[in-house]
């Protein structure tokens, strides 16, 4: 597969538009989880495939799919056929009429996902649809309490940044006050001093089912996990561990809900990315690669038990933009691309045969280099000053002058035309699914010649 456009595009400097641009959005954009004074957003002038462009003309390999959204690119033309043509036939209706495009990428999530999972509720987003599952399972369990994992990121609306366990939750403490904070298997930096994954996963479920029992079965309603922590490095579940949530949740009559809002619809060569370790949720959060974010759009996949309870229980919520057909038109013209091009098997390939090797061969060259983890096209690399000591290139939460080496590490990349997604001490690998080979490799050349710039300040 080539890169979708990316020979076509073109791009030619247009400073009067930057300009304009610039000045507008200074002037009247208030822009999320910044600073307004303290940011300099990047005019962008257009994209198409895994490339988009500026003002100035410059080029820059998307690395980062965006927020890890765009799938299927920038521009993809089936989706923007998809988009124009439901426009030109029905722009919106409201989501208690049925609508065929709605109808048809409910049929087809549900025909993805596990068995026993036929329904399915839409949503903008992400945030929104794992407050909705969380209200599906408090009333379904009649309990209250979630329990959530440090290292993790669920949304900005109250339940969800309460749910999330990264520093974002802080500045909006107190929230949801029937959230408790668990410990996930990280075995690189591991809680619970494991040295092997396996007795990773043993103490890792070991904690958990303490948390259970010191917050309180009777009390806990469900616990929500990103089947592979997204933003908060790349964590893949070591062997066992769902499987063992599962059990422990089957055992303690708590609902277990998987966010796949980042790592759903091919992000790591599966549907959705649990479905990679032998366990199945009660409930499936999804958003991003759905339909690449070209028009919002979000869910809840809901198992058969749990939709049976609204049978003749009416479920409290809704939006007024739920299952738009703009975006709907986007989902299924999503799942049309992945079945004639095969995207989850390309995925897989290029995870385990370009990706996979050339990131341990840099973390073989690069002292700055601790670790390096994932599947299909996304990974993360973890970057120290001291592979024995397992110091972070940058502290945790790292700001200003503290986080200058990751951002020397962003710049060079960008240098090179390499847009990368950068977080506290780590650099993932997110590109979109529908990069060509030589594009992917480039982008990873970048990458191993920006971590010179890392080398410099390690041990």
């Amino acid at each position: 597969m080539t890169d979708i456009l990316t020979n076509a595009a073109t791009a030619t400097a247009d400073p009067q538009a930057e300009a304009r641009v610039r000045g507008d959005d200074r002037a009247h954009v208030f822009h999320s989880w910044s600073a307004q004074a303290l940011i300099d957003p990047l005019p962008v002038a257009g994209g198409a495939g895994s490339t988009f462009w500026d003002y100035q003309g410059t080029h820059y390999l998307d690395f980062s799919s965006q927020l890890v959204n765009l799938n299927l690119g920038h521009q993809h033309p089936d989706l923007v056929a998809a988009i124009q043509h439901q426009a030109g036939r029905l722009a919106t209706i409201q989501p208690s009429m049925a609508n065929d495009v709605r109808s048809e990428l409910a049929r087809r999530i549900a025909e993805v996902a596990p068995g026993g999972f036929e329904k399915v509720f839409f949503t903008n987003g992400g945030a929104d649809a794992n407050e909705n599952a969380v209200r599906m399972a408090r009333i379904v369990t009649g309990k209250r309490k979630v329990l959530s994992m440090y290292r993790s990121y669920h949304g900005n609306t109250t339940t969800a940044i309460t749910l999330t366990g990264d520093p974002r939750r802080w500045a909006n403490e107190p929230g949801d006050g029937s959230v408790a904070h668990f410990f996930g298997p990280y075995p690189y930096r591991s809680a619970f001093h494991s040295d092997s994954p396996e007795q990773e996963t043993a103490r890792a479920l070991e904690h958990l089912e303490q948390t259970i029992v010191l917050e309180g079965a009777s009390t806990i309603a469900a616990v929500i996990i990103e089947s592979i922590v997204g933003t908060n490095g790349v964590l893949i579940p070591p062997p066992g561990y769902l499987a063992g949530v599962r059990e422990l949740c089957d055992r303690y009559g708590i609902l277990w809900i998987a966010d796949e809002v980042m790592v759903g619809f091919g992000r790591v060569g599966e549907w959705f990315a649990f479905q990679a370790f032998d366990a199945v949720p009660d409930l499936i959060t999804f958003a991003k690669g759905v339909n690449s974010g070209y028009v919002p759009l979000g869910g809840v996949v809901i198992s058969d038990r749990i939709a049976a309870h609204f049978d003749t229980v009416a479920f409290p919520g809704g939006l007024t933009y739920s299952g738009h057909p703009l975006a709907c038109a986007a989902g299924v013209a999503t799942f049309e691309v992945f079945a004639r091009d095969g995207i989850l098997e390309r995925v897989r390939d290029l995870g385990a045969r370009v990706v996979a090797p050339r990131l341990a061969a840099m973390a073989e060259r690069h002292p700055s280099v601790g670790d390096v983890r994932g599947m299909g096209l996304f990974w993360a690399i973890e970057l120290v000053r001291d592979r024995e000591t397992r110091e972070p290139l940058v502290p945790f939460n790292a700001a200003g002058q503290d986080a200058a080496p990751v951002a020397a590490v962003a710049a060079a990349c960008k240098k090179q035309g390499v847009w990368p997604f950068t977080h506290f001490n780590r650099l993932h690998v997110a590109p979109p699914l529908v990069i060509g080979e030589a594009d992917l490799v480039r982008g990873l050349d970048v990458i191993d010649h920006a971590l010179d710039t890392a080398d410099e300040f390690a041990a």
